[in-house]
């Protein structure tokens, strides 16, 4: 078994992980529905997607109950795979790809190049940082690279290409690297930063709810944090920044 193999697993693992915010061992039943997903071929990029978007359904519930299993995010996986699958169609027709491309917010080659210059970006922070022992933010970076890869081959290779579904992988990307980037600052280097903010937004705060007020924070931070850090964002808001 080569590396992809195991990366595949461990990739999914982390983001599960991750996403439920506890440390959690994955069950046989967990490894065996992995397996069963990297066997039919369904692509690493598409499975942690599906995964985010579980995730993201889940805490959007006012009342819920804790995600003990990995099994409770295999509906969307192959709903996600179902559609990506249904995005393969007419990869090689030309005529369907440009009247497809008609709806997309951007034209392909430019989406592509801009996440060909994300990921330069990406690799030359990642090749500053290697000197780094047990650096979670280096491993953040590479794990990034690996799947930023495979996305926008995907992408560029669909029949349809579907910028939704990229949007919603380029979210998650950034979402671990956030958490990496605060990781790796001192907890006093954060509450100085989150100080300074609170300074800046004072005049603001009572025409603010308390909700917006500590989005807006939040916001400001992880700004402060992923420029400080120098990772650059993926979102394709950012396209014609």
């Amino acid at each position: 078994m080569d590396v992809n193999y195991f990366s595949y697993f461990s990739e999914i693992e982390d983001t599960f992980i991750r996403r439920r915010g506890k440390h959690l061992l994955l069950s046989p039943i967990d490894w065996a529905l992995i397996e069963s997903w990297k066997e039919r071929g369904i692509p690493l990029h598409v499975a942690v997607r599906g995964i985010e978007h579980s995730f993201d359904s889940h805490d959007s519930k006012k009342r819920k109950r804790s995600v003990k299993t990995l099994l409770y995010c295999q509906e969307e996986v192959e709903a996600q795979y179902a559609e990506w699958l249904q995005s393969r169609v007419g990869s090689h027709d030309k005529t369907q790809e440009a009247e497809v491309e008609d709806s997309s917010p951007f034209p392909r080659d430019v989406v592509v190049a801009y996440l060909s210059r994300s990921l330069g970006q990406l690799q030359k922070l990642h090749e500053q940082r290697r000197q780094t022992p047990e650096d979670r933010l280096g491993e953040a970076l590479s794990r990034t690279i690996t799947l930023l890869q495979e996305i926008k081959t995907d992408y560029e290779t669909a029949g349809q290409p579907d910028a939704r579904k990229l949007e919603e992988s380029l979210t998650g990307l950034e979402r671990m690297l956030d958490e990496a980037i605060r990781d790796v600052h001192a907890e006093t280097e954060i509450a100085a930063a989150r100080a300074d903010i609170d300074s800046q937004l004072k005049p603001y705060i009572r025409h603010m709810d308390k909700a917006a007020f500590v989005e807006t924070r939040d916001n400001l931070l992880r700004k402060r944090l992923r420029e400080q850090a120098g990772v650059p964002r993926l979102s394709l808001f950012f396209l014609q920044a």
